[in-house]
């Protein structure tokens, strides 16, 4: 496996491989890497020539700046991860100036509204973050398809519309969520909470596959007290939100409609650590 570290030896290696024809699987990370993102580089190698992974802790999509402080980071770790998985080719680790070459700042995008649901509404210029992380390095990797969690369901959402809206020539394939044994979805955050709260936090999955069981009978807004009452009953945990939205415009809404695709979002924070879910409602 290649470790690449500045943008003139991936301009280099990139251009040798479409010289030879190659077609390129990417999938972007921002390390403290897992099984999860293992899954991502699985599906790359069924249907591509190359992989190739990047890791790089983007500052503009941080709110917080005491959250991107707290990232955990161990490159050394991340690449002998990619190098024992045997799917990944290469890996691009830039530095800030290689994404960023005059100052870090995010450009600004219309995601057709996207951006204003769920994260984004206390989250503001996060996904503008998002969005020009990543289609700077789809232009610098110029990969044919590119491959991101379903446990992001909105940064995937976001990520679409943007190929879209730049035309990048990308294929944006979703992967589903990589769980644990005991459902909780897999998350870099989740390195920062003890073994015995990741067994609690179990309680976010089975909520979820209760609600796909209750949205055949139930009203949404029963279904939200349902789920309140579980997470009120829960020491140590607070329920960040809980919505249905359709999975087209991310819109919440109050009411099923036959005709539309519907998903389940919830974010729960547990000793201090925020952790995400979704599920597809059948």
């Amino acid at each position: 496996m290649e470790v690449i570290r500045n943008r003139k030896v991936l301009q280099d290696f990139i251009e040798r491989q479409k010289e030879m024809g190659k077609r390129i699987g990417f999938a972007p990370t921002m390390g403290a890497l897992h099984k999860g993102h293992l899954s991502l580089y699985e599906e790359a190698k069924k249907e591509n020539d190359l992989v190739i992974s990047s890791i790089f802790v983007n500052p503009t999509q941080f709110n917080n700046p005491e959250d991107l402080e707290k990232y955990p980071r161990d490159i050394n770790r991340d690449i002998l991860i990619l190098e024992n998985s045997g799917l990944v080719d290469a890996v691009y680790i830039p530095e800030i100036a290689d994404i960023y070459p005059e100052k870090a700042e995010s450009k600004h995008y219309d995601f057709d509204g996207l951006e204003n649901e769920m994260e984004g509404k206390s989250r503001p210029g996060h996904f503008d973050g998002v969005g020009t992380v990543v289609e700077e390095l789809f232009r610098q990797v110029q990969p044919d398809s590119a491959y991101f969690g379903e446990k992001d369901f909105q940064q995937l959402a976001i990520i679409k519309k943007m190929v879209e809206k730049t035309h990048l020539p990308v294929k944006i394939t979703g992967v589903p969520i990589y769980r644990a044994e005991n459902g909780l979805a897999l998350s870099s955050r989740n390195q920062r909470l003890h073994e015995d709260r990741k067994e609690a936090s179990k309680i976010i999955y089975e909520t979820l596959n209760k609600v796909n069981d209750w949205f055949r009978t139930v009203t949404i807004a029963e279904i939200k007290e349902r789920v309140t009452d579980i997470f009120d009953n829960q020491q140590g945990m607070h329920l960040e939100y809980f919505l249905i939205a359709d999975e087209n415009t991310l819109k919440e809404t109050d009411f099923f409609y036959k005709d539309r695709s519907f998903r389940a979002f919830i974010v729960v924070v547990v000793d201090g650590v925020r952790l995400i879910d979704n599920m597809h409602l059948d």
